[in-house]
Formats: C-alpha cells, sequence, structure tokens
C-alpha cells in the first residue's frame, strides 16, 4: 500500500475499514454530539441494563481461568522458546505494563472514585464510616484483580501464540487453533479492524479527559487564565508531539525510559501523601480494608444488585461501566503487554500481572482516597465531598489541604503529562503495529501519522463536546469484545494441551543410546574435564563424522538432510527440511558451566585447574532442553538423533499436532 510514493506497511484490509469507521464515527459525534451520544446511551443503556450479567460472568471465568492456570501443570510453560529470556529487566517489564494498564485513570479517579462513593445517595443513610469503608471496598473491586484479568487474559493469549506458536503479534492469531489458516483472511481482518477501533476509541477518550484536568488543574494553579479550548489545542499539540518522538524512538528506549520514570515519580508522590497526611490512619484504613476485600471478594464478583432497585443505576453506572471500560481497553493493553512479556512464564506472567499491579492500586486509592475523606471529615467541612461531582478539579482541590500544594500540583500535572505521553506512545505503537499486521518495520512517517490522527480528532471531539458520544460506542463494543476473549480461552487451553503432550512425548525403547560396549574410554571421559579446545574438537571431529554418515544414509534413503556449521560458541546441527511443518534439527554446541569451589579442592575427584569446564550440549529445533554428551561415542550420537528424528515423525503424523508445528516457523524469526 502507498501513500503519494511514501513506502508503506499498513495492510489494505485492516487500514482502510479501520480508517473509515474511526474517521465517520468522530465527525459523526462532532458533528451531531447530542443526537448521536442520546442514541448510543441509549444502546449502552439497553445492554447494561439487560445485558449486564455478560459482563459479570466474563470478568469472573477471566479471573478463574488464571487463578487456575498459575497452579495447573501448563504454569511453567514459557512465552517462547523453552529456552527463551525475557528482554526487559523485572522493574522495567513491570513499569511498562503498569503505566499502559492504568496511566491517567489512576491520577483521575484516586480521589474522584471514592469521593463519589462517599457522597452517593446509595449509601446516604448509612453511618460516615460505614460510607468510607464502602467506597474504599467498591474503589479496590473496581481498581483491583477483576480489571487486571481482562488485561492478563488477552496479554497471555497474544504472548503464548506469538511466540510459542510463532504467530504475528495480533488479536487474530489467538482464533489460530479455532480457525487455523483462515486468520490470514477477511475472518482476521475483521478481527484486527475492531480491535484497531477499540484501541483508538479508547485513547481518545481517556487521553480527551487528561487534557481537561491538565487544563483545570493550571487553571487552578493559575498558570492559565480560563480553562479554555485554546489552552487544550496547545496542550494537545505539545504532548502529542512529545508521544510520537517517544514512540519513534522505539519501546526499548522511550517508552520503557518514560515507564520507569513514571512509577518513580507517583512512588514519590504517594509517599509524600502518606508521610505528610493522616498516616496512622491510612496505614489502619489499607489494612482494613485489604482484609474487607478478601473477605467481600465472592459477593462481590457474583453480585448483581437484583435485590436492591434503588442500588441497581449506581451498579450499571459503577462496576458495569468499569468492566465495559477495561475490556474496550484490552486490546491496546494486552496487544503492549504482550509486546514486552517473551521469555515470562505463564506463572510469572500471571503473578505479575495481577497481583502487582493490583496491590499498587490498593495502595494508592487507600492513601489518597482515604485522605481526602479524613480532610473532609476532619478539616474541610464537607467541601471536598461537594465537588465530588468535579473530578477534574477534586485532586487539586485535595491538595490543598496538603502541605506545599502548588507545588504538589505542578507535580502532579507533571505525573499526568507523563502517563499522557506513556499511554499515548504505547498506544501509538500498538494501533501501528494492528494496521500493519506486526510488521517488524515500519516508516517513521506511519507514527507519526496516527499521533496526528489521534490530536486532530482528540480536539475535534474536546471542542464539539463529542467525547460522550464516543465514550458510549467504546463502552458498547466491549460487550461483543469480551465474547471474543471468552473464545480466547477456549483457543488457548486447546493450544496448551497440545502444547503439554508434544513436550511430553516419550522416545521408542528401542533408541536408547547407551551401551556397555567401550566402557574404558567412557570412564576416562567420566573422570576428565574438558577445556574449550577439546570440546571444540569433539564437535567438530566426532559430531561431524556422525552427523556426515547420518546425511549420506538419510540421502540413500531419499531423505535430503543439511549440515550447518557455526562459530563463537562453536556448534553444528543437522537439518531436515520441511516444506509444511517446521524444519528438524538436532545440534550440538559448546557450552560453559562454572564448577563450585569445593569441587576444585576436592583430592579424591578429577583435577581443574580452573573454575570453568566445557561442555558439548545437544539443541533440539523446537526449543526443548538439551542435554550433555560428551561420553557419547559417534554411533551413540547417530542413535540418539535418530531417536529424536523417530519421535518427530510420531508428533508430525499426528492430527492433534497440526497447529503446534505447522505454524510458519521455519519462515519466522523469533
Amino acid at each position: 500500500m502507498k501513500f503519494k510514493n511514501l513506502k508503506s506497511t499498513f495492510n489494505k484490509g485492516v487500514t482502510i475499514p479501520s480508517l473509515i469507521f474511526i474517521i465517520g464515527t468522530c465527525f459523526l459525534s462532532a458533528l451531531y454530539p447530542k443526537p448521536t451520544e442520546n442514541i448510543l446511551n441509549e444502546i449502552k443503556q439497553f445492554i447494561f441494563i439487560n445485558l449486564n450479567w455478560v459482563y459479570v460472568w466474563a470478568v469472573t471465568l477471566f479471573v478463574i481461568f488464571l487463578v487456575y492456570l498459575m497452579f495447573s501443570k501448563y504454569a511453567n510453560i514459557k512465552l517462547g522458546a523453552n529456552d527463551s529470556k525475557p528482554e526487559y529487566s523485572f522493574f522495567s517489564w513491570i513499569s511498562m505494563l503498569f503505566a499502559a494498564g492504568m496511566g491517567i485513570g489512576l491520577i483521575y479517579f484516586s480521589v474522584a472514585e471514592p469521593m463519589q462513593h462517599y457522597s452517593s445517595e446509595v449509601f446516604a443513610n448509612n453511618h460516615y464510616v460505614s460510607r468510607a469503608k464502602q467506597a474504599q471496598l467498591y474503589t479496590f473491586f473496581h481498581w483491583g484483580i477483576h480489571a487486571w484479568a481482562i488485561y492478563g487474559v488477552v496479554g497471555l493469549s497474544l504472548s503464548y501464540f506469538a511466540y510459542r506458536y510463532r504467530l504475528p503479534l495480533s488479536l487474530r492469531s489467538c482464533f489460530y487453533p479455532l480457525l487455523k489458516d483462515k486468520i490470514n483472511g477477511k475472518w482476521g481482518n475483521a478481527i484486527d479492524v475492531f480491535a484497531l477501533c477499540c484501541t483508538f476509541f479508547g485513547l481518545t477518550t481517556t487521553l480527551g479527559f487528561g487534557v481537561v484536568q491538565i487544563s483545570s488543574g493550571l487553571n487552578i494553579l493559575h498558570i492559565t487564565a480560563e480553562n479554555s479550548f485554546s489552552n487544550q489545542v496547545i496542550i494537545v499539540i505539545s504532548l502529542i508531539s512529545l508521544s510520537v518522538f517517544s514512540a519513534i524512538s522505539g519501546v526499548d528506549k522511550g517508552v520503557k525510559i518514560l515507564s520507569n520514570f513514571n512509577v518513580m515519580s507517583v512512588i514519590i508522590l504517594l509517599l509524600f501523601v502518606l508521610i505528610l497526611g493522616p498516616t496512622v490512619y491510612l496505614i489502619g484504613s489499607f489494612t482494613e480494608g485489604l482484609g474487607n476485600y478478601i473477605n467481600n471478594f465472592f459477593n462481590l464478583t457474583f453480585n448483581t444488585h437484583v435485590y436492591e432497585k434503588n442500588a441497581l443505576p449506581w451498579f450499571y453506572d459503577w462496576t458495569i461501566l468499569y468492566w465495559a471500560w477495561w475490556i474496550s481497553w484490552s486490546p491496546y493493553v494486552g496487544l503492549f503487554i504482550a509486546r514486552i512479556s517473551k521469555g515470562r512464564t505463564i506463572r510469572e506472567f500471571i503473578l505479575a500481572v495481577l497481583v502487582l499491579p493490583t496491590l499498587f492500586n490498593f495502595i494508592w486509592m487507600s492513601v489518597f482516597g482515604n485522605s481526602a475523606i479524613w480532610f473532609d471529615l476532619n478539616v474541610a467541612q464537607g467541601k471536598l465531598s461537594e465537588l465530588a461531582s468535579d473530578p477534574d478539579a477534586l485532586m487539586f482541590r485535595f491538595l490543598e489541604y496538603m502541605p506545599l500544594s502548588t507545588l504538589t500540583g505542578f507535580f502532579v500535572i507533571a505525573i499526568i503529562i507523563i502517563f499522557f505521553v506513556t499511554s499515548a506512545d504505547s498506544g501509538i505503537f500498538v494501533m501501528n503495529s494492528i494496521a500493519t499486521k506486526n510488521s517488524s518495520k515500519s516508516p517513521k512517517w506511519q507514527i507519526v501519522f496516527w499521533g496526528i490522527l489521534l490530536a486532530v480528532l482528540s480536539l475535534l471531539l474536546l471542542n464539539a463536546g463529542g467525547l460522550k458520544a464516543l465514550q458510549s460506542m467504546t463502552l458498547i463494543t466491549a460487550l461483543p469484545f469480551s465474547i471474543i476473549v471468552l473464545l480466547f480461552i477456549v483457543s488457548l487451553m486447546k493450544g496448551l494441551t497440545i502444547d503439554q503432550k508434544y513436550y511430553d512425548t516419550n522416545f521408542s525403547a528401542s533408541t536408547v543410546p547407551w551401551s556397555g560396549e567401550f566402557w574404558k574410554e567412557r570412564l576416562k571421559n567420566i573422570v576428565s574435564f574438558k577445556d574449550n579446545s577439546s570440546v571444540d574438537h569433539f564437535i567438530q571431529v566426532k559430531t561431524k563424522e556422525a552427523f556426515t554418515d547420518l546425511q549420506q544414509e538419510f540421502a540413500a534413503n531419499g531423505i535430503e538432510a543439511k549440515i550447518n556449521h557455526y562459530e563463537n560458541p562453536v556448534r553444528i546441527e543437522i537439518e531436515i527440511h520441511q516444506g509444511v511443518v517446521n524444519n528438524f534439527i538436532y545440534g550440538v554446541e559448546n557450552k560453559v558451566k562454572t564448577v563450585s569451589e569445593y569441587i576444585i579442592n576436592e583430592t579424591n575427584l578429577p583435577d581443574l585447574d580452573d573454575k570453568k569446564t566445557h561442555y558439548p550440549r545437544s539443541y533440539f529445533g523446537d526449543g526443548r532442553e538439551g542435554y550433555d554428551v560428551q561420553y557419547f561415542t559417534k554411533n551413540e550420537l547417530i542413535s540418539d538423533v535418530l531417536k529424536h528424528y523417530e519421535r518427530f515423525l510420531e508428533i508430525v503424523s499426528e492430527e492433534r499436532n497440526e497447529m503446534f508445528i505447522s505454524s510458519n516457523a521455519n519462515q519466522q524469526k523469533e
């Protein structure tokens, strides 16, 4: 696809329908904001009132499924080859997934949501202590495990099929066990169009509200004379420019650095409020709130308030809206989490995605929400709860009751700006990835294009008052996508079952390589440690001879085998090319290991002058764990290769393994 002779990696089947729908919906919302908002709001209300149980059951199943996987036999499966390593440090990984998953909402709702629950008419008849506890409980519920379970299922499915099956990092890949090669056609395009539109709408509305909060904060701090549209234009242009620059820098630079800085900034602000606010009250309320959340976990999960008619509007406007909101954001957040999670095990992924962000959210919401309620009761005489309907300004009004309020106000604006940029840059990165079917290299102008489109349409909607209409559209799309994510679970379980059986397949008893014929030679090998040159010699002579004999015998049986040689470190492999399934590869490489000190000093063990020793280790094309082959004779090496080749043929002949071994991995790089 070309735009005025500019090279492009855009996929026509995904990009063109997405742009038509995105631009059409935004212009409709801008030109006819009220009628569009009314129509979409009626559809949304119908869904929330009549189909809210779909959201409740879907989110519940997401939580149950992830908890099951965490303790299942599949928990140690890696998101990638068995020997793959994580690309990012644990702190950078957590920082990036947290910044993408929560973003501006963490600042926007940290005071506003607890205060709105506390001031709600639903709890008006309760004692103020009960109202404060309810406010914290429902804030925990909306920002806790359930929200992250939605992101977790999408991110895990994407990571698994992208790195384990070596399919493109795209939502369509999650349907491979169900649709097979149809994912490359219209069905796959439709799934990606849906994901791209959800991502764009979610980003546009959330960033729009973030701009309004920044503008409101600048007005309260007397930096700007009024909260005007012209100020919002300057804010959007400045922040989108920073986001585009960060996205062009790539995940390894811009996104990672900003995310790390972001997490450090919010920790500083958190400690400031905790230490200078009502510290003892905050620690006690967090402890009690956590226990309250655990005790009420199942009741909260399944509660539809069907017996509490007066609470139903609140339930629709909070719990159901939140589930729809998280689901609508899950394509974007899930894709980004998947992009940075290669090399993690399933258990590690679930623990990190479910537990750590949830715990931090609880601490954050407790410190800010409970501080605001405490100040409202003891200092502000109810003035903060009177501002519950003005969430844009509530954070800054709350900070006026803290020391250094002006300084902290500027600091909060800086954090919102960084959140804005980290959300926008990772969002731009994800949108371009979807539109290009995860092209490894895209021209920089495409990143700029998405940034400009995001800025223009956000400003258009801000000026015309069409953000609420677009928000309703975003929440409506969450219903069909919740069904799609449930199908991800079916697909993922099918893939994991085949994966486990594949690696658990045993060898034939007829190909056990060891024998007692050369026991003296083997003993000599066992009682001596190997240096680098002797292992290189083993690989270049004995292993090569074994592979050469095998190659000739394979040729005599009509099978073409290739021998590949590599240096630094020395390794050699025999490869049999397959047209449809993955190539068969058996290799031997020079590996080094460190020997413990007590072995070196032990008199009744072989002599070793250095702590490092080398050994030849086998490896396989499917990423299974290799082993030491230094004691094998040439014939035993041949027998070992045949053992794995027989296993390979047995596996590829079974129909159930078709999708695990025919994913075009031979043509793709990890």
